[in-house]
């Protein structure tokens, strides 16, 4: 069977079950990882979805086949696969998931050693390369062992390193796992803490019965904003499927984009490690750099995604990072991304300061921002090209896309890595001007 070459994105390899991403392609991937990166010992973790445990299976035995160990972590988030590769000091590891997507698709998030990531750049193109020109497979005399190994307490330690459970206060949280893999791994977390959790959707089902997991999209929250409101929590949390994305909200039921919760992680850290390095992306914000800034920080801005902002990090030995999308990357922890040690760092701030959430984002968020609207046009650079003569009176900068500031705004429009879609973010300083400039840059966009 060919190898359909569009499974191969920019971050990691995904794709719908089982049309695109089956048995034998994950077998040849399996072979093709360990033909590229040849070494001794892979961790592979999964998702709940329905095909994750035959994806397993075969991807599993194309590394064995090539003659190198597998280590079997079984159900487990992403940040905790990443966890197990740093911590344990595997030579990579494969997370099959399909992360948010709908339920009939699926994936592998792959790393190697210290939980580097593998990217379009750097190693994912190389596979394909050997994939297509029927160069995979080294199969070995002695094939390599499937070892079990269960890291959950382990991880749910490391995690807990992060704070002192100590200054936890008892606080009433709903939390939606989404059907995800939060379902299974927050339990034994928070029988550690004396908060009063109301769990939503914390059974594991990869048909996503409730929901999608994406807790990006406002829609995925309705049920967690009427749970806070019936419950009257004190704030509420989401995950995404693979549980290493968490996404805040508040008293009103109020979602705090990605953004918000890395100004308040950088605020707690800051608090602790003055004068530190923080990385963002350049659709986060302006409250983000500003908060960085008053604390002493250094704030540094980045392009958009993980394999790029990972090796930023370690160059400047950044302490953390964080991007809208609600990915939380950590110094301590291999500088992979964990959206469970946001959410403690967080909970440890809030109860520091022991203040409402709403009360706490309203002192480090003045501004208005439209959330990413997203557009199919015929030609995404000629469109890139017309809004940079439209506002060409505006600070212009081309590090991801196109950025334009000015005094009272700004915005930036960028091409999506997956789809023929191009993203536009735009943030104000009052609603008026948001819902003018965005009306503006969209006839454009759109005529």
């Amino acid at each position: 069977m060919s190898i359909d070459p569009s499974i191969f994105k920019a971050y990691d390899i995904r794709g719908t079950y089982p049309r695109q991403l089956n048995e034998d392609v994950a077998y040849k991937i399996g072979a093709a990882f360990a033909n590229y990166l040849k070494p001794k010992t892979v961790a592979i973790g999964r998702d709940m979805r329905i095909s994750s445990d035959s994806l397993f299976e075969h991807i599993a035995r194309g590394i064995n086949d090539s003659g190198v160990d597998v280590i079997d972590l079984g159900l487990i988030s992403t940040d905790g696969l990443y966890f197990a590769v740093g911590k344990f000091g595997f030579d990579g590891g494969i997370m099959i998931t399909a992360s948010h997507n709908p339920k009939e698709y699926n994936g592998f998030k792959i790393c190697q050693a210290k939980a580097e990531p593998l990217s379009g750049q750097m190693g994912l193109n190389q596979m394909l390369k050997m994939l297509q020109d029927n160069n995979y497979l080294r199969k070995s005399p002695s094939p390599g062992r499937l070892i079990r190994k269960n890291i959950i307490n382990d991880y749910i330690s490391h995690c807990l390193s992060f704070i002192d459970p100590a200054k936890v206060r008892k606080y009433k949280i709903v939390i939606d796992a989404g059907n995800g893999m939060a379902g299974a791994i927050l339990p034994p977390l928070l029988e550690k803490l004396p908060v009063e959790v109301t769990p939503l959707y914390f059974e594991l089902d990869g048909t996503f019965p409730n929901h999608p997991a994406s807790p990006i999209e406002l829609e995925n929250l309705a049920d967690l904003q009427k749970k806070i409101a019936e419950t009257k929590a004190d704030f509420g949390v989401a995950f995404d499927g693979d549980a290493d994305r968490m996404f805040l909200m508040d008293r009103f039921g109020n979602q705090l984009g990605g953004d918000i919760v890395t100004s308040l992680v950088a605020k707690s850290l800051l608090t602790k490690y003055p004068g530190e390095t923080i990385l963002y992306n350049l659709i986060c914000s302006k409250a983000v750099p500003e908060l960085v800034s008053k604390m002493g920080g250094q704030a540094i801005r980045t392009r958009v995604g993980h394999a790029l902002i990972k090796p930023l990090m370690k160059k400047h030995n950044a302490i953390f990072g964080g991007e809208h999308s609600g990915h939380f990357y950590f110094r301590d922890n291999w500088f992979a991304d964990s959206g469970l040690i946001a959410f403690l760092v967080c909970l440890e701030l809030i109860s520091i300061e022991n203040r409402p959430l709403d009360h706490m984002v309203n002192d480090i968020n003045p501004y208005f921002r439209s959330g990413e609207i997203n557009s199919r046009v015929e030609s995404i650079p000629d469109k890139i090209e017309e809004l940079k003569k439209a506002f060409s009176d505006g600070r212009q900068d081309t590090l991801d896309g196109l950025t334009v500031t000015y005094d009272d705004f700004w915005f930036n429009i960028r091409p999506s890595n997956t789809e023929p879609l191009i993203r536009l973010n735009v943030e104000a300083d009052s609603p008026e001007i948001l819902k003018k400039k965005t009306e503006e840059i969209l006839k454009i966009i759109r005529s």
